[in-house]
């Protein structure tokens, strides 16, 4: 793709990202079956991250300062865990957990109370249950993933002549 068509490796990311975005998808619709396939694509998309990266990073910026680049590349991935798994989805998944519980208490006020003497419906951490506790933050990774092939494609874009001369044939 890049000797052939002088295409620069951003394109093969905007894919994976394509790929991560719709496997992100189908883990928000929760469609049964779909963990299965979710799982194949972002692990897909996130395998050809890493692959290409550093390839395009050097080709980008050369490699005088490459490790310096690539330890940024390197942080890069527990500063995204930490925001979007420690910030954004723990958010919404307490949200989601707290609506169950008032909605679990205000059924327990209306039940028996040899349910609630037995135990059955005594306070615990909050748990949430069911496919709406990941959906808001599977949407919101998906919508990032669309975002980065955007702006994948944007760099395609503006270094499509440098690649070109970088493999341009030589006779």
């Amino acid at each position: 793709m890049i000797r052939e068509h002088k295409y620069p490796r951003h394109i093969a990311l905007a894919l994976a990202q394509i790929l991560m975005a719709a496997g992100h998808f189908l883990f928000a619709m929760a469609w049964p079956g779909t963990m299965y396939m979710g799982t194949f694509l972002v692990g897909l998309g996130y395998g050809t991250h890493w692959a290409i990266v550093p390839a395009a990073v050097s080709e980008l910026f050369g490699v005088k300062h490459f490790g310096a680049m690539y330890n940024f590349l390197t942080v890069a991935n527990p500063t995204g865990s930490l925001i979007f798994s420690g910030l954004i989805a723990s958010s919404f998944y307490d949200y989601e957990a707290e609506k169950q519980a008032q909605r679990h208490q205000s059924s327990a006020s209306s039940s028996p109370q040899f349910l609630q003497g037995m135990g059955l419906l005594a306070d615990g951490p909050l748990k949430c249950e069911g496919a709406v506790c990941f959906f808001v933050s599977s949407l919101i990774m998906s919508a990032f993933c669309v975002v980065g092939a955007g702006l994948s494609l944007v760099i395609v874009h503006r270094t499509k002549r440098v690649y070109s001369h970088l493999y341009r044939s030589v006779r």
